[in-house]
């Protein structure tokens, strides 16, 4: 899989988490998790961008890191979303599968370099 690959996905995934948000109630808890849901997706493409242009494996591998986390913490909010039924249908069971996709790729990604750099 060639770098841009992922960099669209996580763009895509961001921005069709913002769609999803658009229709969260307009109340406090709906607003709340919106934010968080929205920075979480958003720094996942973000990070993963910046991880492209790490100045080491070290480097590479402690922006994975925060991009795993970062996925992670997506996969939370929407699991929340569905929970707290602030919005339910096929688009957010898509997007909860997209974030456990995602958490899964970068889990992979963060084992394999971390095993590259400990056999240096």
């Amino acid at each position: 899989m060639d770098r841009k690959t992922p960099q669209n996905q996580t763009r895509k995934f961001h921005v069709d988490v913002i769609h999803l948000c658009e229709a969260f109630p307009k109340n406090a808890a709906g607003f709340e998790t919106a934010k968080q849901l929205i920075r979480s997706a958003g720094s996942v493409g973000a990070n993963y961008r910046a991880s492209v242009r790490a100045k080491s494996p070290a480097d590479f591998l402690y922006k994975i890191k925060v991009v795993l986390e970062e996925a992670d913490e997506s996969h939370y909010w929407l699991e929340v979303v569905r929970d707290a039924k602030l919005q339910t249908g096929v688009e957010l069971d898509r997007l909860i599968n997209e974030a456990n996709e995602l958490t899964a790729i970068f889990a992979a990604t963060d084992k394999t370099n971390k095993t590259k750099l400990n056999n240096r």
